[in-house]
């Protein structure tokens, strides 16, 4: 089934209930947020940028999520090193949406549209901060999103998504890409990673590395990835500077499934915000990450009902 393109203002009131599930959301309105002052057969799934470092916020109780127990993480302290942009710089916490901008999600879905007989089993892969991972374990903890993680796949041994997979209780594997020979290797070890915890559906949150048909191939269009641009404008990695750069006035961010080529693949879901004269990176970067958490989860839930 396909959505006309109803791109509609998003009322950042209303709860969203895939799979039939349906809790109220504290009791009414979220509070608002303070004001901010070529190789080959390769795809990639990279978020792209540098970011703005946020407040931590723990979560009124953490429990697990995956009946699997957590493992141990690795050490911290050493930087982060990857082939292209960094996820994000430093650990950010998931805030209220500030409700001082508008922004329009599309598809403008029904709740009632998406049902699932059982939770999905979802292996999210992560390379930095993993914001992203907590706004769909938050989604699943409050009631809007009908899925289960069975386990976070991480390449930085000291990438703070694996932090909060353990603040969750989901199991956190490090496959760290420098130990293997080439791609086809690493996509390999993650492909029976995935399999071991019975994962259904992967969810790349901020994976910064290219990817080769062998993990397309062992789960196709069972991949979904999210990029901080509307696609297919500003492929690649720093897609807020792309942005920027080229004077546009509207940006925002595109859950897509995945594809070979890079930051391509048939679009889920997008969310748009404005462009500010004054933005900078930063500033822009965090007013699309208030929509990235919140069309992810919906875009999961839009696979795992099949109606896209």
């Amino acid at each position: 089934m396909s959505f006309s393109p109803d791109f509609t203002q998003h009322s950042p009131d209303a709860t969203f209930y895939p799979a039939g599930r349906r809790s109220a959301y504290n009791g009414g309105n979220p509070p608002q947020s303070p004001q901010r002052s070529k190789q080959p057969r390769l795809a990639s799934a990279n978020a792209g940028g540098s970011f703005p470092r946020q407040t931590l916020r723990e979560p009124q109780r953490s429990y697990p999520l995956s009946g699997n127990p957590p493992v141990a993480l690795a050490p911290q302290g050493a930087a982060l090193r990857t082939e292209v942009a960094h996820e994000e710089d430093s650990p950010a916490e998931l805030t209220h949406p500030d409700t001082s901008f508008p922004s329009l999600i599309s598809p403008n879905i029904s709740a009632d549209r998406l049902r699932t007989e059982s939770p999905i089993k979802l292996g999210i892969l992560a390379s930095g901060n993993g914001s992203n991972f907590e706004a769909v374990a938050q989604a699943i903890k409050d009631g809007q999103l009908s899925a289960q993680i069975q386990v976070l796949i991480y390449n930085n041994p000291d990438a703070y998504a694996a932090v909060r997979a353990a603040k969750w209780g989901v199991p956190a594997v490090l496959l760290n890409h420098r130990d293997y020979k080439s791609r086809e290797d690493l996509d390999r070890q993650i492909v029976q990673t995935l399999r071991e915890y019975d994962v259904e559906l992967v969810v790349m949150a901020g994976w910064m590395r290219l990817v080769t048909s062998v993990l397309i191939d062992a789960f196709p269009n069972k991949i979904i990835n999210i990029h901080p641009s509307l696609l297919p404008s500003f492929k690649g990695s720093r897609a807020i500077e792309q942005a920027l750069a080229e004077g546009v006035k509207i940006a925002g961010c595109t859950v897509h499934l995945l594809r070979l080529e890079m930051d391509s693949g048939p679009i889920l879901m997008q969310a748009a915000v404005p462009v500010l004269p004054d933005d900078t990176p930063e500033t822009l970067h965090a007013r699309i990450q208030v929509q990235e958490h919140r069309i992810l989860p919906l875009a999961i839930a839009l696979v795992a009902s099949a109606d896209f």
